[in-house]
């Protein structure tokens, strides 16, 4: 393929080249015609789709900027107010007219003359906005999208002192790696502390989304808002029930696995108990990993490590870094948490993510940047429609990277005993957030079944489920007032709800395609790129297929993946 990632903005032909959206005022006549132009041919029909394709990407991409300003100074007023002007004044005037072109599409003589191949799961898609779409749903759409960034506003401001000296909780948890057991506990406890002060407002801005969602729910005819949400994230091909049958895989395959990977860890590091600040720790004498220092440094060694692998991906990452598309070091003011934003109409998206020099950081990088060769890949595709991917392929995509690119990472340590530590500490990351993942997402079942639940209901079944999935040893005796609230620090329930399960879901995919990677670099690198330059062009099962991957997630096949990370954690600690 080409290597060259010469990714260019797509021109514009129905909308004039300096078009800039200010208000609905300037962006309505463009729906207009859109609504009110004839169609008497398959062809036409496809130069429509091409115009609405193009309004689409330039709304997406300014949508996309002012989310991605916003997170980089969750401080600067004037950002928010423009993020929320789009989201309160702009966006809920789109959707009917969203929903009206639907209808027209969905009606028109000719759609059944499109290329099935093409367009199923883009027809499939449409209708099923049809049947979710409500007039009453459009303002408590756009409150619930401007109350979830709050999230991100609270977090954002929490920071602590250690040693004299201010850090983000980001930059504090690095401490948690340090060889001294009293500065880690120190540390863990004044992080949780700070995470104390604001669980009321946490609570109360989370109680308030479950109230407004579980209407949105109502209002589209729908029990509860996890049948809703499954309906509105398009999970077509599983089920709750493949949910929770994970959930039990979880807990049968590989909880006995973390609690292997516990048990060596607290020998290592010679303790009668492992209390959740060891968790990350080194014994005394051994050095925290530092693979590099600064965010500068960061992207160029993982530019570095792509192009040794292939010589794409490193153009890629190459391109975004000319085009100013990467704020990568953690600050006060910065809101939490990495990403990769698609921008839909220039293709090369952005990175946000909020680096402090950790093994973490380099691990988030890469995982970020499976995500931007996604958006590159997928650039090329007719329509933007075409590009939206479902989440379970575009985190294969990212978490695949993580894995492939162990065997670069030479090029962030420079003697191989710093080398095999990396390799065996993302190794144990794989394996140990399957549990946290089922955790979260068993939680989101129930806190949706049941929403009109109080906070101490809502602080027992935490407690419960989390009780469930903790290694049991794992010594968690004196903090039970931070377990209790530990949900809070993850930002995806109370900014994008129910989407978690899919990180378990990919992770699956993406071991698999480190396994054939094991076998035969070329073809799982061919294998991986075949799937992804398919953007949402086909259906889940096709997409895995393609990467040469069973959509699969039951105990038989779990079990069997976690077989094969043990055996590949096993050569790792064997003497080298």
């Amino acid at each position: 393929m080409d290597n060259s990632a010469d990714i260019k903005k797509l021109p514009r032909h129905f909308l004039p080249e300096d078009f800039k959206i200010t208000d609905w005022q300037n962006l309505q006549p463009y729906f207009e015609t859109l609504l009110n132009r004839p169609i008497n041919s398959r062809h036409e029909l496809e130069n429509w789709l091409q115009d609405i394709s193009e309004l689409e990407a330039v709304i997406m991409e300014d949508a996309t900027w002012r989310q991605i300003k916003m997170t980089c100074d969750t401080e600067n007023k004037a950002l928010e107010e423009a993020f929320t002007y789009f989201v309160m004044e702009i966006q809920p005037h789109i959707q009917p007219y969203a929903d009206r072109l639907n209808h027209k599409l969905i009606n028109c003589a000719y759609t059944k003359e499109l290329d099935t191949a093409q367009y199923f799961t883009y027809l499939r898609s449409v209708k099923k906005n049809i049947d979710l779409f409500r007039q009453e749903n459009i303002p408590l759409q756009a409150e619930i999208a401007v109350m979830a960034q709050q999230y991100g506003v609270i977090t954002g401001k929490m920071s602590v002192e250690v040693e004299g000296r201010e850090y983000t909780l980001q930059q504090a948890a690095k401490f948690l790696e340090n060889p001294v057991r009293e500065v880690r506990e120190e540390v863990y406890l004044k992080i949780q502390d700070r995470r104390l002060q604001d669980k009321d407002a946490l609570n109360d801005l989370f109680t308030k989304l479950v109230e407004k969602r579980d209407q949105v729910a109502k209002n589209a005819g729908f029990q509860n808002y996890r049948d809703y949400k499954f309906a509105d994230l398009g999970r077509f091909d599983y089920t709750k029930e493949d949910c929770f049958q994970f959930h039990d895989a979880v807990k049968q395959s590989v909880l006995p696995l973390v609690e292997f990977i516990y048990d060596r860890k607290r020998q290592k590091l010679g303790l009668s108990s492992l209390k959740p600040w060891d968790i990350e720790a080194e014994p005394q004498g051994v050095k925290p990993l530092t693979p590099f220092e600064t965010g500068e440094e960061l992207v160029d060694k993982s530019i570095e490590c792509f192009r040794q692998m292939n010589p794409f991906f490193a153009a890629c990452l190459a391109k975004m870094k000319a085009m100013g598309r990467l704020d990568l070091d953690s600050r006060k003011g910065k809101a939490p948490g990495g990403y990769n934003a698609p921008l839909a109409e220039t293709g090369a998206p952005f990175i946000f993510m909020n680096a402090a020099g950790q093994m973490h950081d380099v691990t988030t990088m890469v995982h970020e940047g499976g995500h931007a060769i996604h958006s590159f890949l997928t650039h090329p595709l007719t329509l933007t429609a075409f590009k939206e991917y479902p989440m379970e392929i575009a985190e294969v995509a990212s978490m695949t990277m993580e894995l492939f690119t162990m065997d670069y990472w030479s090029v962030f340590f420079d003697n191989e005993e710093d080398l095999h530590r990396a390799k065996e500490h993302q190794l144990e990351r794989v394996i140990t957030i399957f549990p946290w993942i089922a955790t979260i997402d068993k939680f989101q079942h129930w806190i949706y079944e049941h929403p009109n639940h109080t906070l101490e209901e809502r602080a027992a079944i935490w407690r419960e489920i989390l009780v469930e999935f903790t290694p049991k040893n794992l010594d968690v005796s004196g903090l039970e007032q931070y377990r209790q609230y530990s949900w809070q620090r993850q930002l995806h329930l109370y900014e994008v709800p129910f989407y978690y399960i899919e990180y378990g879901i990919a992770q699956l995919g993406a071991i698999g395609l480190w396994k054939q990677f094991k076998e035969n670099k070329e073809q799982a690198i061919e294998n991986y790129i075949n799937a992804l330059k398919l953007g949402g062009t086909k259906t889940l099962p096709e997409l895995y297929a393609a990467a040469g991957l069973k959509f699969d997630f039951s105990p038989d096949y779990i079990n069997e993946l976690m077989l094969f990370v043990q055996n590949e954690m096993e050569k790792l600690t064997r003497p080298h």
